[in-house]
């Protein structure tokens, strides 16, 4: 059974019809990724999974249970989190700060204390910054600390939502690197990414999003070689 399924999931905002009937499925330890021009509704499919925003018809289950009633902080408690699009860190608050707030609703303080040392061990920069102002980090650093803030909530699943954007190219390379050492720990991750390319050589599976529908599926290799794939969204030719 996929930890996280996606069934025919109709999202609006106001009248504009953004998410036309998504079915997607993630796997325990997958790395699953969904591509799509800008518009298409990949920021919206994770929010509506993280319960920002609520689907008028579909269903989204975790491990089987039911999400889409619940509120945002209940779908945390539950086991998935976002490092979210734009990073939205607190910039007034510490790295230690930001990573403690990922793990607000856990009350094991040993295994907060053992999560933040193995979100140092993937993002060494951060235990050099652990006391430095969220604010004054670079783009790169953000969104470390982004991707550590949504790990030390312990998730079932981890969505990360355009985590090379803006970034300096040596910088995107770093983050994938994180990305692969994620998946290598059978952590399981549903990313949207606007870099197609790099999704697809980290991804076990990808899912192509056209204005609100999925219009193709399947193994990540076999997409990143599909025509219509490269000619959309790898800078390629279509044959």
């Amino acid at each position: 059974m996929a930890i996280l399924e996606l069934k025919n999931v109709h999202t609006y905002y106001g009248n504009i019809h953004a998410l036309k009937g998504i079915n997607l499925t993630v796997e325990e330890g997958e790395v699953v990724t969904l591509i799509g021009s800008n518009g298409a509704g990949k920021t919206t499919t994770l929010r509506t999974i993280q319960g920002l925003l609520k689907p008028r018809e579909g269903s989204i289950k975790l491990n089987g249970e039911e999400l889409t009633k619940l509120p945002p902080h209940d779908v945390v408690k539950r086991g998935v989190s976002q490092s979210p699009e734009g990073r939205l860190v607190f910039p007034r608050m510490s790295v230690k700060e930001n990573l403690e707030m990922g793990a607000f609703q856990r009350n094991d303080k040993d295994g907060i204390a053992a999560d933040m040392e193995k979100v140092f061990g993937l993002f060494p920069r951060m235990k050099e910054r652990i006391n430095q102002r969220a604010g004054t980090l670079s783009g790169g650093e953000q969104q470390m600390l982004a991707m550590g803030r949504a790990l030390m909530a312990k998730p079932r699943v981890l969505l990360l939502d355009e985590p090379s954007m803006g970034l300096a190219p040596i910088l995107v390379d770093l983050i994938f690197d994180i990305i692969r050492e994620l998946h290598r720990q059978k952590t399981t991750i549903l990313l949207v990414e606007q870099n197609a390319r790099i999704a697809l050589s980290v991804a076990d599976r990808g899912y192509v999003l056209e204005t609100g529908e999925i219009v193709l599926s399947g193994n990540a290799k076999d997409l990143a070689h599909n025509p219509e794939v490269e000619a959309a969204y790898l800078g390629g030719k279509a044959h």
